[in-house]
């Protein structure tokens, strides 16, 4: 087992394959074919924000672009490929010597920068710091072993803390010849202005449900069950299909929604037992997972409210309690409400380190409250 396989990697969606093993990439053409002919203009910009929803394929667009770019020949002009030739995929073999290497992580005309893992306090460092940022200069100093293109991997962009996101922009501003940035963004409305002025974006889509399956299977991750709920719980992103998988969080939605039918008369027991299963030490998981399907059904319920209930169920009896609770825009507009507000101290919570089944039982208690005042009895 190599050293990358054995050291923590926060770019790695747990129970999948790590982007860079990742060959096929699906539901994404129109991006993979925005780039190839910005590449075969043999004008191709030094800089590419990758936005789109989280787990959409991000990543896995971003190591596909480096492959193909590292192995792509130059031309004697300095241009990259025969563009006599208009490439119609970013498809390498996997046999490839570049394959090899960047799955390896011994590429060397390829820079990753990451979240980096503390071997000495056995944890995620908190970002991407400016130290990791100002490595990138020492990387551009070197001379490529061939004198081909280099390639910068940004995984992700909304990781970077203000200083990183500075040094980076000096490299955006002022880009050493024949390099490559592509930063890989989930929210690329909070990144400097001037980042994003100086790169060009790729969009990825949401996915299909049955783009969805294959990609997850790609991924290495079992998708078994009804690949349409999930893939509308999951809003269309293969990471979050993932975790949902790994973690039991089809059935845990269920759960809330039976809970939740039983609203505005609380079934406590049955709070109570969603609370207590939050508790103890190793749940952080379980809680992550909690907080996030709470907020999906109150957007659920909000929507339903405002423009009528969701085309797919994502758990059997969910449109029936989501009419019940929101029967008006009004009502709609109302669990919109209590959904930012219940967002916002969740997240108060996590950071204050509120007892975890305090906190939910808390939110539970304030979904039945509004449930009360919308609902008749």
């Amino acid at each position: 087992m190599s050293d990358d396989e054995l050291t923590p990697e926060f770019d790695r969606v747990e129970g999948a394959t790590h982007p860079r093993h990742t060959s096929q990439l699906l539901g994404q053409e129109a991006a993979e074919a925005a780039f190839l002919k910005s590449y075969s203009s043999g004008r191709l910009h030094h800089g590419w924000l990758i936005t789109g929803p989280r787990g959409v394929g991000k990543a896995t667009l971003a190591w596909r672009i480096a492959r193909f770019l590292l192995a792509e020949p130059p031309t004697p002009d300095g241009l990259f490929g025969d563009v006599a030739q208009t490439p119609t995929s970013l498809d390498v073999p996997s046999d490839h010597p570049v394959a090899r290497r960047t799955a390896a992580l011994s590429e060397p005309r390829l820079f990753l920068l990451r979240t980096n893992w503390n071997e000495k306090l056995k944890r995620f460092n908190k970002g991407i710091s400016v130290e990791d940022a100002r490595e990138l200069k020492s990387f551009f100093n070197l001379s490529a072993a061939d004198g081909g293109r280099r390639v910068v991997i940004v995984d992700s962009a909304d990781d970077l803390n203000i200083n990183a996101a500075n040094a980076l922009l000096k490299f955006l501003e002022e880009p050493p010849d024949d390099v490559v940035i592509l930063l890989v963004c989930h929210r690329p409305s909070r990144l400097l202005p001037t980042i994003r002025s100086r790169c060009r974006e790729l969009r990825c889509a949401t996915l299909s449900a049955s783009d969805m399956a294959q990609a997850m299977s790609a991924a290495g991750s079992d998708s078994s069950g009804d690949e349409k709920a999930l893939a509308e719980l999951a809003g269309g992103s293969v990471g979050d299909a993932v975790r949902l998988t790994n973690l039991g969080g089809m059935e845990s939605y269920g759960e809330l929604v039976a809970l939740f039918a039983t609203l505005p008369r609380l079934d406590r027991p049955k709070a109570l037992k969603l609370a207590e299963s939050v508790a103890g030490r190793g749940k952080e998981q379980r809680l992550d997972l909690l907080l996030g399907l709470i907020n999906q059904f109150l957007a659920r319920t909000a929507r339903t409210g405002v423009s009528g209930p969701p085309l797919v169920e994502a758990t059997p009896g969910e449109t029936e309690v989501l009419q019940r609770l929101a029967p008006t825009p009004d009502a709609g507009r109302k669990w919109a409400q209590l959904q930012q507000d219940l967002s916002a101290r969740a997240a108060h919570g996590r950071a204050v380190n509120l007892d975890p089944a305090a906190l939910i039982l808390d939110m539970v208690f304030k979904i039945n409250d509004l449930a009360a005042k919308l609902v008749a009895r």
